[in-house]
């Protein structure tokens, strides 16, 4: 996700709020933001890129971890995120880091590498994710969307966890097993999706669910250079628009895919015209929704594409 429509006074706002004591990415925080003043002082201290991958920690370490998400409201964008005085703290004390990788969310290896007497455990989960670059493109970091690789990651926290508080191996072992038996449920559901529509075709406005749309065998329809544009927060050509825009006309596509952290007159134009042709409009997010966990959230995301291909 690039700057977006929504990037404008909000975002100042958002950033100044993040800055702000005892608001998200600041000292003390958990995945979602919430203060962990009582957590306990022998915590394992850990550092992660946006709440997706907070909470994940989260679930692992249970309360034997104090997380910090540095990203947490969906106003920041991660590609274009500049790094605060009180982020460099929390990162000097971590001793894990998780990021995401592939380009998403940089700000993070730049802190890393001006960063004085700290070498913290890094997980980039891109590289966990085993994730490669297509032909003559680059890989699709929304890997928070691929429930296999989060079940790589999941193993890689808690091994982490373990080098920084052997005597709870187990129980980190424990709870990264208990997570990953909820994203095989979660798989069985996207297989469930493939066998009554696969070969479906769907459009997306940004390759952000892609991972998730492919394991449930939907064809993405949607012009490459259109997806890419809105990613990477450059014009839109007409040509570009008027192909996408047929998706719908022409009902070529059973759903749209919606980002709605990126927003502006081309995917408002492809909106409008999936809603005024009949075609359910999807809403997804790149962070983790106030108040949900990572399992909610994606059951919902599962549930609702798949109750607009079965409309």
């Amino acid at each position: 996700m690039k700057a977006s429509s929504v990037h404008g006074p909000a975002v100042l706002m958002g950033l100044a709020l993040a800055l702000a004591p005892g608001c998200a990415g600041s000292s003390g925080a958990d995945s979602h933001g919430n203060s962990q003043s009582g957590a306990p002082s022998s915590s394992i201290p850990v550092v992660a890129s946006t709440n997706v991958y907070g909470d994940i920690v989260q679930q692992i370490g249970g309360g034997k971890v104090k997380v910090v998400s540095i990203i947490s409201d969906p106003a920041q964008d991660p590609h274009s995120y500049e790094a605060s005085t009180q982020n460099r703290l929390e990162l000097s004390k971590a001793k894990v880091v998780v990021e995401n990788g592939g380009g998403y969310d940089d700000f993070v290896g730049r802190m890393l590498h001006s960063a004085k007497n700290s070498s913290p455990a890094v997980i980039n989960a891109v590289q966990v994710s085993g994730k490669a670059p297509q032909a003559g493109g680059k890989v699709n970091e929304h890997v928070w969307y691929d429930f296999p690789a989060m079940g790589k990651l999941a193993d890689r926290i808690a091994a982490a966890l373990a080098t920084a508080a052997p005597a709870d191996a187990d129980v980190f072992r424990h709870n990264a097993e208990a997570f990953k038996d909820k994203l095989t449920a979660l798989e069985s559901k996207e297989r469930q999706v493939k066998a009554a529509h696969a070969g479906t075709a769907v459009a997306v406005t940004e390759p952000v669910p892609l991972y998730m749309t492919e394991a449930m065998g939907l064809r993405n329809k949607t012009p490459a250079d259109f997806s890419e544009a809105v990613e990477e927060g450059e014009d839109v050509s007409a040509q570009s628009l008027q192909r996408t825009l047929a998706l719908f006309t022409g009902k070529q596509a059973k759903a749209l895919i919606y980002n709605e952290q990126t927003s502006g007159p081309p995917t408002e134009k492809v909106k409008a015209a999936a809603e005024d042709n009949g075609i359910p409009v999807v809403p997804v997010t790149e962070t983790l929704p106030q108040s949900e966990d990572y399992i909610g959230w994606m059951t919902a995301n599962v549930g609702a594409i798949k109750s607009a291909l079965d409309r």
